[in-house]
């Protein structure tokens, strides 16, 4: 006695279209391989480009669109003039930052989720603070509204910033600015 209803071993078996999804693969698979080597270990200082972007002026220290070896990661140097902040944006992939440079402190906007019929997000009018200076490592969570503030009157902070890209290709490219850095 057979396990398989009939009717379904007919319909996998059924008529349609064919692809080759697997070969292309495949064939790209072996492209990426052959294009990653030639990508790039190291990447100097002067090969770090800056960007005026709505959240302010970052230095990409790797970008999935600088031709490196790294797959995963996106990492900039985000620069704070002095009593001036970031943007406010978020993003579903977790965020951590490194503070090189100056005292400051972050918003940070929680998010409520919920999954009924459609996705829905909501997110806290009150965001927690949290002070942060030199040597300190902050976290973000996934699409927490968040905004980077210098303390400082005169003097710039440095924070490194680190982003996962790998929600990305899962269908999760959901990143949005809120509010413009001041000047951009």
């Amino acid at each position: 006695m057979s396990l398989i209803d009939p009717r379904e071993r007919a319909a996998a078996h059924a008529p349609t279209k064919s692809v080759d999804f697997y070969a292309e693969a495949l064939k790209a698979s072996a492209q990426f391989r052959t294009e990653y080597d030639g990508r790039m270990n190291i990447v100097k200082a002067q090969e770090m480009p800056f960007e005026r972007s709505p959240n302010g002026l970052i230095k990409h220290i790797i970008n999935e669109r600088m031709n490196t070896k790294e797959c995963c990661l996106d990492i900039y140097m985000q620069f704070l003039p002095g009593g001036q902040a970031s943007g406010k944006h978020r993003h579903l992939s977790e965020e951590v930052f490194y503070v090189v440079e100056g005292e400051g402190y972050d918003l940070h906007w929680d998010v409520t989720f919920d999954c009924h019929d459609k996705m829905e997000f909501e997110w806290e009018s009150e965001p927690k603070k949290f002070e942060w200076k030199p040597g300190d490592f902050v976290y973000i969570p996934p699409y927490c509204a968040h905004k980077h503030f210098n303390a400082h009157p005169s003097n710039e902070a440095r924070i490194i910033v680190v982003n996962s890209r790998i929600v990305k290709p899962m269908g999760f490219d959901w990143f949005e600015q809120i509010e413009n850095a001041e000047g951009f």
